[in-house]
């Protein structure tokens, strides 16, 4: 029991709160005022109208293949510097594979490029491409970085999200059926209300909610505004490039734009977000009783609710002042998506270009892909970075489009190292001296795999990769030193053992445990938006690859379908194993020596008279009689795994 004076003491003290926060609403909405926009703020080159450049002037007509190579060469010959050659056939169609599909060419694929000696031999491969369904596959995970994607609520509990894997296959069905831009942006924003009839729109939305949240949490109105400032905040870096978060609490520091423009913009949404306690919200809600008048939050602070607001764009970027026609909630939202999708807007188009180009060759145009704003990077390039947005829109928005005019370019089939006999050294020497970083292109950037292509590779090098697509996440097994540390159910491996090879992004993506090797190798955690990932080098990366349970499998099965396929002679083993990992056959120098290191291994086995329970041997259909040359050639594929060659791609 609370004795009357306690009591007395808590209501004093409640009521002293209430009264200052009384006060202090009172004094920060007299405070809250807005600058107008001036000319000066949109003198900011991403504030500047999208025009289409004339293409520059260039010494060396030769070269460019496509107008993205008038642009870069332009620049090159301002700085004195020369395009590197173009890389070789096998460099190439491995590049183009990782980079479109995120899988390793096999040898038949190599060798039919090869032998195709017709003048658009390689313009047909990048069809190919860009016309497979795993094109989808690969690029989707680059926008469920930016859409901080999970099938888990995250924070303590981290709780599954039954239909979340929905918002994943939807992404990739429309990346596959290369949907305009423009529409896939507006249905993540309102595709219930401009497609009703379709579920596929209503799916979309998940976007808007694929953030963490907390559904046990006690007040549910603090939930609703965590929900609706994360949602503001993602929509303005991913779509906009402007990193609008802390306008929530105060206007933006460098950038034009005040904390009224946040809650005007949050406002579009406010109708939508619905939550309901221990239940994960996925998807907007259109339908539903009224919602209280949006509304400032002074100083952030959801208990601080300050002056109303109306749903208005976000005055920087309204180049034609345009105003919100819809009366109805549910039209403003949509009215919303048709702005930041119209041509006349100054950012959307400029965003997804330097994104796309950034996948393509590991940096934007701008290095800082989701900061548009006056911090942010200046692009290298900006009449390149227009040329590419007024194309996009004038090609109706389609990204494959885009994709293959950057694929066929110059530029992109540029060899990434030296080669003595196309290239001078003192050609060569400028480059890396006046370029270090590669951001002019004078040389191809030499770029390592994203964590999911190193696993996927894995799998398809060793033929295990499974072709089923689709459907809830799947667990591959986790090594045992892991499974020991994780609590009930958070983690249950797939019965179906089909599932332990399907592809990376397939796999189940839990918010608080992230699959081993996808941690180590940079996947960002889905807590935040994250437009460009980390490219670290630690040991745990060489600890997993050589050590870990799922690499020494990989090496056995890779070891398996080449003893299966060469045989016991170490020479063919070598081939295939280069042809498969790496995609290329070995020198003589490399073949000498990777015989010798079979041999030797397998003499070294013998010796120490190791059982077989001792040994990884190849899992293979055909018997391994010499258990010795088994595990030697098991070492080899291991030890190939591991090079840099089979991480990084030139």
């Amino acid at each position: 029991m609370i004795s009357l004076t306690t009591r007395w003491l808590l209501m004093t003290v409640a009521l002293i709160l209430a009264c200052n926060i009384s006060s202090l609403n009172a004094e920060e909405t007299a405070k809250l005022s807005e600058e107008p926009i001036t000319a000066a703020d949109r003198e900011h080159w991403s504030f500047q109208p999208v025009r289409r450049p004339e293409l520059p002037v260039l010494k060396n007509k030769q070269w460019s293949r496509t107008p993205v190579d008038h642009f870069i060469l332009a620049k090159l010959e301002q700085d004195g510097l020369q395009p590197a050659p173009e890389a070789s056939r096998t460099t190439l169609i491995r590049r183009l594979y990782f980079d479109v599909i995120g899988l390793p060419p096999l040898p038949e694929e190599i060798d039919a490029f090869l032998a195709d000696d017709s003048a658009d031999a390689y313009e047909q491969l990048v069809d190919r491409l860009l016309a497979s369904p795993h094109y989808g596959e690969r690029w989707a995970q680059h926008w469920l970085d930016l859409a901080r994607f999970a099938e888990t609520d995250g924070f303590e509990h981290d709780k599954i999200r039954p239909d979340a894997w929905k918002y994943r296959d939807w992404v990739i069905k429309a990346l596959n059926a290369d949907m305009p831009y423009d529409q896939f942006v507006r249905w993540q924003l309102a595709g219930d209300v401009i497609a009703p009839e379709n579920p596929e729109a209503k799916i979309a939305t998940a976007f808007c909610l694929s953030g963490p949240d907390m559904p046990d949490i006690n007040s549910q109105e603090e939930r609703r505004h965590t929900l609706l400032n994360e949602m503001t905040s993602t929509v303005g870096s991913a779509f906009m490039a402007l990193q609008m978060g802390c306008a929530q609490c105060h206007d933006h520091k460098y950038d034009p734009i005040s904390t009224v423009d946040f809650y005007r913009m949050r406002a579009f949404f406010e109708p939508a977000v619905k939550p309901v306690k221990n239940r994960s919200v996925t998807m907007l809600a259109s339908l539903g009783k009224p919602v209280a008048p949006s509304r400032v939050m002074l100083r952030g602070d959801w208990r601080q609710p300050g002056p109303r607001v109306q749903p208005a764009f976000l005055r920087v970027a309204n180049l034609q002042e345009q105003a919100v026609d819809a009366d109805d909630a549910r039209q403003q939202r949509r009215e919303f998506a048709h702005w930041l999708t119209q041509k006349e807007h100054p950012l959307t188009s400029r965003v997804i270009v330097n994104r796309i180009w950034q996948h393509h060759f590991g940096r934007g145009l701008s290095a800082t892909p989701s900061d548009f704003g006056v911090m942010g990077d200046l692009p290298t390039h900006p009449e390149l970075l227009d040329w590419l947005a007024a194309e996009l829109m004038s090609s109706g928005w389609k990204m494959k489009s885009l994709h293959r005019l950057v694929l066929t370019s110059s530029v992109y089939r540029q060899a990434s190292q030296f080669n003595a006999k196309q290239q001078s050294e003192s050609d060569w020497q400028r480059s890396l001296k006046e370029d270090p970083d590669a951001s002019l292109l004078s040389r191809f950037p030499r770029q390592r795999l994203d964590a999911e292509v190193i696993r996927d590779a894995m799998l398809a090098v060793s033929g295990k990769l499974s072709d089923k697509t689709g459907g809830r996440g799947v667990m591959p097994p986790l090594p045992r030193e892991l499974r020991v540390t994780l609590l009930k159910d958070q983690w249950k491996t797939s019965s179906n053992v089909e599932d332990h090879y399907r592809r990376s992004i397939y796999v189940f993506a839990r918010r608080n445990l992230r699959y081993p090797l996808f941690d180590v190798f940079d996947r960002p955690d889905a807590n935040t938006s994250c437009s460009r990932r980390g490219n670290s080098t630690t040991a745990p990366q060489s600890l997993l690859m050589l050590n870990s349970e799922s690499s020494l499998k990989c090496a056995q099965e890779l070891a398996g379908l080449i003893w299966d396929r060469a045989g016991e002679t170490e020479e063919q083993q070598v081939t295939l194993l280069f042809r498969r990992a790496l995609g290329r056959t070995p020198t003589e120098t490399e073949l000498l020596e990777l015989t010798r290191f079979l041999k030797t291994q397998q003499q070294m086995l013998v010796r120490e008279q190791r059982s077989t329970e001792q040994l990884l041997l190849p899992l293979s259909e055909t018997p391994v009689k010499e258990i010795a040359a088994g595990a030697a050639l098991t070492d080899l594929c291991l030890a190939i795994l591991n090079t840099s060659e089979f991480l990084y791609v030139d």
